[in-house]
């Protein structure tokens, strides 16, 4: 399954409190895609590099929406962001009203995963690890009602140690 060894750690270990946003208020996707953004420390001093991964979002959005259906979206660029990042980022961001994103099945996304990657094959494997677990309506359902960050960070691992 993995074969570049430890290269891609577990979602659960890239969810922290910090990364997780519970009540995002942009109305547009590209409002959304920057809250998202505003959540990686990393980036914080640095603008062009937040525009950089901005750009990149929203070119990727333009080309396919990553609106994946059931009210999931998982923004990420189209091509890992080597040199803009030197470890895999994950970022969880939930918005009460759910916004319209492109999704594949016209329903109002409100669960946004954002994914940086440094490698193709950390990119590729945290993208089906993701896709995975969100099939789960069990687990979309938690997510909806998760109470605090920490909540989200034990659902994401339980769900992880089924998979």
């Amino acid at each position: 399954m993995n074969h570049s060894g430890s290269t891609i750690p577990a979602l659960s270990d890239l969810l922290s409190p910090a990364v997780i946003r519970l009540h995002l208020k942009g109305a547009l996707r590209t409002d959304v895609l920057a809250e998202l953004v505003d959540q990686i420390a990393e980036l914080s001093g640095q603008p062009k590099a937040r525009q950089k991964l901005l750009d990149a979002l929203e070119e990727r959005e333009q080309l396919h929406s990553t609106g994946i259906g059931d009210g999931v979206a998982l923004p990420h660029a189209r091509n890992a962001l080597v040199g803009l990042v030197d470890h895999p980022i994950l970022v969880f961001g939930r918005h009460d009203q759910g916004i319209s994103y492109g999704a594949i099945d016209g329903a109002p996304t409100q669960l946004f995963f954002l994914l940086v990657a440094p490698t193709v094959t950390q990119h590729l494997a945290m993208l089906a690890r993701l896709s995975r677990l969100l099939r789960n309506p069990k687990l979309r359902k938690a997510l909806l009602s998760a109470e605090k960050p920490d909540d989200v960070c034990a659902l994401i691992r339980d769900a992880e140690a089924k998979l």
